[in-house]
């Protein structure tokens, strides 16, 4: 929804009301994940996509009839393997889909949930199946009801968790002996990827981490190169020490498994102090621009200031996947797609070569039942998930 959460804010701002299919569940192999949505307008402009197309066409009237009668619908659809000519996923998976009609009166904080959205904070928002409430839960504040307030309490206790997971589903919540089946709709805040080193490169991979929804920075000492101009596609370019620019963030909590960071500088005297902040940060991926030659003098000289080889095999060098390309745009990709693999627990290598899953789905298939009885509040499971996430460059 992000890509097009401008749009739907024009709509919404207007009073114009549409229709919004989401995925709340899906089991076997799927084309998108929870959380994937469509949007339609009542005259026909659609958004966004549940599928990779195959159910999208059934999907896509109900949300027309969302829109301009304002009856909501819940789908299930699976694989057709019986008619040829019915509606059904080709990859074999089962998705639900939950339609419903969105306008000021069914949705009366939606344009806070979008405000969120767009600026990029971390929001989370809250429905319960086959009821008009909604709960918004952002920056510390939760916005609007679901018509209980145990139940408001207990749904944000399961948003936050979830939010903090990058986490959308379904979760059955007990209210007082009463099942009630919420829907966690997260938007967690974009992953950072610090880009050191103002090369026409590191605005190539600013473009192609961005289509992957990182947030990322340029930091150079050398403000002659670190400009806005020379790189439109960065969320911000800074001057600074890459060491002291790396080592303020650590210090203010801002760097965690998540952070990825990207050395292009191969000058040893921005590397090498800049690694031996790197390697004691807890970001999930440092990769380091150079050949294995360069590798390996950079090898020694942090030896030799007392870095330990553990620490040393942290580092990505030569830096990327082997795609054989040269063009910045090119190792900007293959850079990317180590970034995306490594932060999936995957090696990187064909599809065609492998005989696993295409999408580790098994955490996201997940449903968590919590107590909400109002005398007894037990602790909410912790659930996480890893999403593949295809990339490409203009």
């Amino acid at each position: 929804m992000l890509d097009f959460a401008a749009t739907l804010d024009a709509w919404f701002s207007s009073g114009r009301p549409f229709g919004l299919a989401t995925v709340v569940s899906t089991s076997g192999s799927t084309v998108r994940d929870v959380g994937a949505v469509m949007a339609v307008e009542c005259d026909g402009t659609a958004l966004g996509g549940v599928s990779g197309g195959c159910v999208d066409s059934a999907v896509f009237d109900a949300a027309v009839s969302a829109a301009t009668v304002g009856v909501g619908d819940r789908l299930r659809f699976g694989a057709a393997v019986d008619d040829p000519f019915a509606i059904g996923l080709t990859c074999g998976g089962t998705v639900d889909v939950v339609v419903e009609r969105i306008d000021a009166e069914t949705r009366p904080h939606f344009a806070q949930l979008l405000m969120r959205v767009m600026s990029r904070s971390a929001v989370a928002e809250v429905t319960v199946a086959a009821a008009s409430g909604h709960l918004v839960l952002g920056g510390g504040e939760a916005t609007g009801t679901l018509g209980h307030p145990a139940l408001d309490t207990q749904a944000g206790v399961i948003a936050r968790d979830m939010l903090r997971d990058g986490v959308s589903g379904l979760r059955e919540v007990n209210v007082d002996g009463r099942a009630v089946e919420i829907f966690v709709r997260s938007f967690p805040a974009p992953p950072l990827l610090l880009v050191f080193g103002a090369l026409d490169l590191a605005d190539s991979v600013a473009q192609a981490a961005a289509i992957v929804g990182y947030r990322t920075v340029v930091c150079d000492a050398r403000p002659i190169f670190a400009t806005a101009e020379r790189f439109p596609h960065a969320d911000d370019v800074v001057v600074a020490w890459p060491h002291e620019y790396l080592t303020a963030h650590w210090e203010a909590g801002l760097i965690d498994r998540t952070t990825a960071l990207c050395v292009l500088t191969h000058d040893p005297k921005f590397d090498v102090p800049l690694l031996d902040v790197a390697v004691r940060t807890p970001a999930g991926y440092i990769g380091v621009l150079g050949s294995r030659r360069t590798h390996e003098d950079r090898r020694e000289r942090l030896l030799a200031t007392g870095i330990g080889v553990d620490a040393l095999a942290r580092l990505s060098s030569p830096i990327g996947l082997d795609l054989g390309g040269r063009t910045p745009g090119e190792t900007a990709l293959s850079i990317v797609a180590e970034i995306v693999a490594h932060s999936n627990g995957r090696a990187g290598g064909r599809l065609r070569d492998g005989n696993g899953p295409l999408h580790s789905s098994a955490d996201a298939a997940q449903r968590g039942v919590i107590d909400c009885d109002t005398r007894t509040a037990p602790a909410v499971p912790r659930i996480s998930t890893a999403v593949a996430i295809a990339n490409a460059i203009e």
